[in-house]
């Protein structure tokens, strides 16, 4: 073992009493996925159901938390009727949609004053909502910091989401909040309280702060064990995203409006994915890729739904033109419209790309190393000349404007979307593109049951959840370390491992040969 990933063992476990998190609803397993894996290869109808029935639970809780919406929509009317702004906020998946809620305003108000009136932000900048910055949410005072540079002043309206509650960087952004605003701040997050209180003194502290305003979301275990890129966000995407762009509608109009959307999504039949996660996987497995053609209209949820695939999954993730990285992502973001990445980003973001240049992080999240994650139309080109011998295949999902368009080679379908408000037609997406690629991962072997065995352990909490795997999978074979002994070892194969290769079972390998010695 390296001097230096002991070191890192024993930083982790300096703190890791304060990431040990897996009594939290969110990262427990779910009994309807259990055999999620099997299913994925053995009866893919079935997969899909399985996926869409969770769904259907989850959007069912905006009825139950309409009270909540009606009054963050309130709060939001009186905060931009005031001539203030609201800003979001999130890491990760949150991060994600927090920028979504952004882009979705902007797309509504095109051209118009109050699209600046709304400001979003995500741990590490406008970067990550490609590549995680390693580590940054696991600090609260950067969450404060980019508060404060984003503009945020006395009067605004801060609204942080975080899937599982114990995110350091957003507590840190709206514990700043509620210090500089006589605005409270809301805090929107995904598992019971009394278990928050009970894991996490820094979620405790903000739960019994009279100071935020909570909205608690709870839906239940992910799809995936931890993976609140699925069911989590899609819930609190719903909620802020009503509260935001219906601010000025009165509550009868949206209550309309959730029940019209929820019937939508309980009799829609989405089986028509089968062919396309068919179709995609036969990709791979031939050593094909794939790019992900859209537009700016749906651009934010196809970007969200293809980037996270990478740390949930171990994919190497989207590489950058300017790091001459050796490993090409399995499928790449493709907006053939726009000749630059420069134009690329401000089309798909609609606005100008945010990113940090703070000396003290080298450059991990400038605008240089944005501007690198091109997916312009020089896309094309380029991954054909990297990989000569494998070929390029474009799957378009394009707006229309009474749907959505799905291509892959052959495979074609038109999915119709009746929605007045576009952020219905957002989720309708995401929820179809979250199963349709967790079933692509399925086929190709990258998570077991439903226990997300390849995850990348890129900050604590995802370390603890590693940890925790392995755990369980060695109890099973009656192997018994501590979690301090797990950990080491775990560092020591982090140096070791390949990035597309998953740590978990790397581990487990390690500590069954060393068993056996």
């Amino acid at each position: 073992m390296s001097i230096e990933s002991a070191e890192k063992a024993r930083e982790f476990l300096s703190v890791a009493s304060q990431y040990k998190l897996g009594k939290l609803v969110t990262e427990s397993s779910h009994p309807d996925t259990s055999n999620l894996s099997y299913l994925s290869l053995n009866d893919l109808r079935e997969a899909v159901a399985r996926l869409k029935d969770l769904d259907n639970l989850t959007i069912n809780v905006l009825s139950e938390k309409i009270a909540d919406i009606y009054y963050l929509k309130d709060i939001i009317r009186d905060t931009l009727s005031s001539g203030n702004n609201v800003y979001f906020c999130g890491c990760g998946a949150t991060g994600r949609l927090s920028l979504t809620i952004e882009t979705l305003w902007r797309q509504i108000h095109c051209g118009k004053e109050d699209a600046d009136r709304v400001f979003s932000f995500m741990s590490g900048g406008d970067v990550a909502l490609i590549r995680s910055i390693e580590n940054f949410e696991d600090y609260p005072q950067y969450g404060a910091r980019q508060l404060v540079e984003a503009g945020f002043e006395d009067g605004d309206l801060l609204i942080g989401t975080t899937e599982g509650g114990e995110t350091p960087f957003v507590i840190g952004a709206v514990e700043k909040a509620a210090q500089m605003s006589r605005r409270k701040p809301f805090f929107l997050y995904c598992n019971p309280d009394d278990l928050l209180c009970e894991v996490a003194e820094r979620s405790r502290r903000v739960i019994q702060n009279p100071a935020i305003e909570k909205i608690n979301l709870t839906v239940g275990p992910m799809a995936i064990t931890g993976s609140t890129r699925m069911q989590a966000s899609t819930i609190l995407l719903a909620v802020a995203g009503i509260a935001l762009l219906y601010y000025n509608s009165d509550n009868e109009f949206i209550e309309n409006e959730i029940n019209a959307f929820n019937e939508f999504w309980r009799s829609a039949d989405i089986n028509f994915i089968e062919k396309f996660i068919l179709r995609e996987t036969e990709c791979y497995k031939k050593g094909d890729f794939l790019l992900y053609e859209t537009d700016n209209y749906l651009g934010i949820t196809v970007m969200t739904d293809t980037t996270e695939r990478s740390p949930t999954f171990s994919l190497y993730p989207f590489e950058n033109v300017g790091e001459k990285e050796m490993n090409m992502s399995l499928c790449y973001l493709f907006m053939p419209d726009y000749p630059s990445s420069e134009v690329a980003w401000e089309k798909l973001l609609w606005r100008k790309p945010r990113t940090l240049e703070w000396p003290d992080i080298n450059g991990i999240a400038s605008r240089d190393r944005l501007l690198g994650f091109d997916f312009s139309s020089k896309v094309m080109p380029r991954r054909s000349n990297q990989a000569k011998s494998a070929s390029q295949h474009r799957f378009k999902i394009l707006n229309n404007e009474d749907g959505i368009n799905f291509e892959l080679d052959e495979e074609s379908q038109f999915f119709a979307t009746p929605f007045s408000m576009s952020l219905f037609k957002h989720l309708v997406l995401k929820m179809i593109m979250n199963t349709h690629s967790t079933l692509v991962m399925g086929r190709l072997g990258r998570y077991e049951g439903n226990v997300m065995t390849y995850l990348r352990a890129s900050n604590n909490k995802l370390i603890d959840r590693a940890i925790r795997y392995i755990d369980l999978i060695l109890k099973t074979k009656k192997i018994n370390l501590t979690y301090n002994e797990l950990a080491f070892v775990m560092f020591e194969m982090i140096e070791k491992t390949p990035a597309d290769q998953s740590i978990v079972m790397a581990t487990v390998a390690e500590i069954i040969k060393r068993h056996k010695l």
